[in-house]
């Protein structure tokens, strides 16, 4: 048997359809406005800037050890010269960026916020924007301004295979975030040192470490935005995707190692929850 029309019925499932159609079209918007927002613009803005600077300084400082010794393969003190540069730059790019963005300075720092749920996967495309532009373009100044010296570019030992490369650059940028998160989480004091700069000084001295241990065997990038910049440059895009699946995949291990393990969520005890007189 049939079962007879009922008008009401289907008033209210289109009010209902209706209601949360405005709710999402609401919600739509106002995150759109919050991607769009000034505070965005300025977080943009910093992690461009700082990722400018890291760059330079970074590649800057091969270039001026190639040139100071240009048999510098068989040189340890360019590796060391280039390590404490980018120790000192990562330590004062994360510095002028904590308070507006964060001072990610790195896709992989980036991308192991994300996967935690600190920020929206929105607004991490923003930041890799922002970081890429400003790595390219500080390599770009540098091949301007350095009359035509080549830009030298991460490349991975000629007796490691790319797999080996990539483990390699994982488990170094696992060290430099996990770094990361420990000098910014602040169920461990870690806002506070932030402010007292030793949490950027730890995150500087970690990616010094990495980069005298794996410079020979890797380059010892740890960040996508530097080796994405120096190829787009240099127009040499060899072994790209060891420096972006290496850090990406460290990245992702130390937040939810971070996260998970060391200082998980706090469970609350219902037990605990319960007032007695």
């Amino acid at each position: 048997m049939q079962t007879p029309f009922d008008p009401s019925t289907t008033s209210i499932d289109r009010s209902a359809y209706n209601s949360r159609a405005h709710k999402m079209n609401s919600t739509t918007r106002s995150r759109l406005r919050e991607w769009l927002s000034p505070t965005s613009f300025r977080s943009c803005l910093a992690e461009f800037i700082s990722t400018f600077f890291f760059v330079f300084a970074a590649v800057g400082s091969t270039i001026s050890a190639r040139m100071l010794t240009p048999d510098m393969t068989s040189e340890a003190a360019s590796l060391v010269a280039t390590a404490l540069a980018q120790a000192f730059a990562l330590f004062a790019a994360v510095y002028i960026a904590a308070d507006v963005s964060g001072g990610h300075v790195n896709p992989a720092v980036t991308f192991g916020f994300a996967v935690a749920g600190h920020i929206s996967v929105p607004v991490a495309i923003l930041y890799w924007i922002s970081q890429m532009v400003g790595a390219t373009l500080s390599c770009l100044l540098l091949r301007v301004s350095s009359a035509g010296q080549e830009i030298p570019t991460t490349e991975i030992g000629t007796e490691m295979t790319g797999f080996g490369g990539a483990v390699v650059e994982s488990a170094i940028t696992f060290l430099l975030v996990y770094t990361v998160y420990v000098a910014a989480d602040p169920r461990g004091g870690g806002m506070r040192r932030r402010r007292e700069v030793a949490g950027p000084l730890a995150v500087g001295l970690a990616a010094g470490a990495c980069v005298l241990a794996a410079g020979s065997l890797t380059g010892g990038s740890m960040n996508p935005a530097r080796s994405f910049g120096t190829a787009v440059v240099s127009g040499n895009f060899k072994n790209q995707e060891v420096y972006w699946v290496g850090p990406l995949v460290g990245a992702a291990l130390a937040a939810l190692v971070h996260q998970m393990l060391v200082f998980p969520p706090a469970i609350t005890d219902p037990a605990d929850s319960t007032s007695t007189v």
